[in-house]
């Protein structure tokens, strides 16, 4: 039966609020990190930047264990198979497995030319290895904890995460005060403080999802059916989520050849893009869960509806943003830099940062949603196709730097339009609702 309007923006509420918690939490232990060791010198400091540029990216890569176990497991509970959306979970902790293990070995091998790649060298390289060798310890546990979290979102439980990540975080900060300052351990105790507090949080999910394995009766063996199903899901997303990066990445690239002042300020405008981005994407986690469900229970209407709401929710959300940021243009900058040059260049890129909260809200949400719907390829295919749409921008400020920082946000804005209609021509066709068989 379809919810009605009352009780579905509730429904969206729970699940949105705690996930926009969870997704602010999860950067605090690279905040944590830097905190402490900024405090131990330049040297550590810039050996924790190498190191956890390559973690980021190595948890970026795996990303697909959550997004593909909440689309499945959503899906499932939709059709109340909760044996089999617990199968799901147990296929995600052996993949686990299969992957943890190497992906640990080979970022410990190869954690000096990785930071060499990254441009460190001498003691700055040395800190970076240091700590990239130890962080590899910790690498199964992300994984396992990556599937936790796609279950339980995909049950609808985005609380429990919150919980987990709260309480690894301050695990981690009280362990890296002992270890580095009580015991001296310097950046070595830093990446084993987060190691820890890494496991803690994967033993906390392994223990919650075993157990509800168990009630539920589900299958313990390995499946190899739904264990490569879970890796052509971590191929389209790759794709999806490399576009969007090689966006911006290429937008830093050409920002850079424009000088150091106009390179800074572009980066004040990316960092305010990733800070806001987090209340978009707590819908988009909505989305996911409650879209899965909806077709899982095969009531279209229903995850017709939850896209449609969803849209109008993330559009008053950018509305707001788009007033403040348009607002706050000529203060913002002031927050991250002393340089009267660099905040003033800021200026023009955080007023189309803000217009481009609008199609962005749209994208994003609508990317939760056919995620829900399982639609991966779709998205792999229109956020590879939608680059072409910056080119021309990227181009024309590489020809004529006079061009600048607003000619960039421009294209960065086509771009981010061109992606929401995209989304929105196939929530509109109604072909997502079955675009593969699940």
């Amino acid at each position: 039966m379809t919810a009605t309007f009352d009780d579905l923006d509730r429904r969206i509420a729970r699940l949105a609020v705690p996930a926009l918690g969870a997704l602010a939490v999860e950067p605090l232990y690279v905040l944590v990190d830097t905190a402490i060791v900024g405090h131990l010198g330049t040297t550590p400091l810039g050996g924790l930047a190498l190191a956890s540029t390559a973690l980021n990216s190595l948890v970026w890569i795996c990303n697909f264990l959550a997004y593909g176990t909440t689309a499945r497991v959503a899906w499932l509970t939709g059709r109340r198979d909760d044996a089999g959306a617990g199968a799901v979970a147990v296929q995600g902790l052996w993949l686990c497995g299969v992957l943890g293990l190497p992906l640990a070995l080979l970022l410990a091998v190869g954690a000096q030319p990785a930071g060499r790649a990254l441009g460190g060298h001498a003691r700055v390289l040395a800190a970076g290895v240091t700590y990239l060798r130890i962080s590899a310890v910790g690498v199964p546990a992300v994984l396992v904890a990556l599937v936790g979290n796609g279950y339980l979102r995909g049950r609808s439980d985005t609380r429990t995460p919150l919980v987990i990540l709260a309480v690894a975080n301050v695990a981690n900060l009280v362990l890296e005060l002992l270890f580095v300052y009580g015991f001296g351990w310097g950046l070595r105790g830093s990446a084993w403080g987060t190691v820890i507090a890494q496991w803690l949080a994967a033993a906390w999910f392994g223990a919650l999802l075993l157990r509800r394995f168990r009630a539920a009766g589900g299958p313990m063996a390995p499946v190899p059916s739904e264990m490569r199903r879970m890796i052509v899901i971590g191929r389209d997303l790759f794709f999806r989520t490399g576009a969007i990066l090689a966006a911006f990445a290429a937008a830093t690239a050409c920002a850079a050849r424009l000088g150091p002042e106009r390179l800074a300020a572009h980066q004040v405008a990316y960092q305010l893009f990733l800070f806001l981005a987090l209340s978009v994407d707590a819908l988009a986690i909505a989305g996911q869960a409650l879209v899965g469900t909806a077709l899982g229970a095969g009531d279209d209407d229903e995850a017709a509806l939850v896209a449609r709401r969803l849209i109008r929710r993330g559009f008053q959300v950018a509305v707001v943003l788009l007033i403040a940021l348009v607002a706050g243009a000529g203060a913002l900058p002031h927050l991250f830099t002393a340089d009267d040059g660099v905040a003033r260049r800021a200026e023009p890129a955080i007023v189309l940062l803000g217009v481009l909260q609008l199609p962005g809200a749209t994208a994003f949400v609508l990317d939760g949603v056919l995620i829900g719907a399982s639609d991966f390829t779709y998205l792999a295919a229109v956020s590879v196709a939608a680059l072409v749409l910056f080119v021309p921008f990227a181009v024309a400020v590489l020809v004529d730097h006079d061009l600048g920082l607003p000619m960039l946000w421009l294209g960065l804005l086509v771009w981010m339009t061109g992606r929401a209609a995209a989304n929105w021509a196939r929530v509109v066709s109604g072909r997502w609702t079955t675009p593969v068989a699940r």
